[in-house]
């Protein structure tokens, strides 16, 4: 049985929303932590609708936040316990996809994910396997979850643009060129990357700026 995630939501500034964000915050954190990022963006998206669930568990480490699976390195859980919450996750954020674009009556080439670390994770995983291809994805400070399995797993593979901080000391900023490399052996001809200097575990105005741009793009408002 999937759990219902609860979700914030912002309005498209111009009443009629013909796109749709979905952010996916990171470990410990909640929806609210990047709905905030959809007031600087709206105004440059005015037909784009943002959504922000939180994830399925209350996050170990800091109750008052949520996690999609637990992480062992810093929680203590096992492998196996990590493995079988992020199984778990991504039928819960499946369900959760399936039923707001019914609500909202979108198609997936109207719909993007912004992920950021824990989030990012998620959104690389859940999207390439989908049976249909999301107008974008955007990946902050993640991770490339099972890379291995990617090419043989892979159904749809919509565009990605990949962001991480150059001083980043809990996602090793070595991840990008990974996961792009991954995503380009698999088969992926759209993987973009944008390197934020002298940024820690967080998105600064640069990146935000170049997610921005891409988003316009794929969502046809550039």
């Amino acid at each position: 049985m999937t759990r219902g995630l609860e979700s914030g939501r912002v309005e498209a500034a111009s009443g009629e929303a013909d796109s749709m964000v979905i952010f996916l915050h990171g470990y410990g954190a909640d929806g609210n932590d990047l709905l905030g990022l959809a007031e600087p963006l709206k105004e440059h998206l005015p037909n784009t609708m943002f959504l922000a669930p939180n994830a399925p568990e209350r996050c170990g480490m800091n109750p008052m936040g949520y996690q999609w699976f637990p992480i062992p390195w810093i929680d203590g859980s096992s492998e196996e316990a990590a493995a079988d919450g992020m199984a778990r996750a991504v039928d819960d954020l499946n369900t959760f996809l399936d039923r707001v674009m019914v609500e909202e009556d979108m198609i997936a080439e109207q719909v993007a994910l912004v992920g950021f670390s824990q989030g990012t994770m998620m959104a690389l995983h859940v999207a390439a396997r989908r049976d249909e291809a999301f107008a974008g994805v955007v990946g902050f400070s993640g991770r490339l979850m099972s890379p291995e399995t990617l090419a043989d797993e892979v159904v749809v593979r919509p565009p990605i643009l990949l962001i991480h901080g150059d001083q980043d000391d809990v996602v090793p900023p070595q991840s990008l060129p990974e996961a792009a490399e991954a995503l380009e052996a698999a088969g992926w001809t759209e993987v973009y990357a944008h390197v934020m200097k002298g940024t820690a575990h967080g998105i600064a105005p640069d990146g935000l700026s170049v997610a921005l741009a891409f988003l316009r793009e794929k969502f046809g408002q550039a």
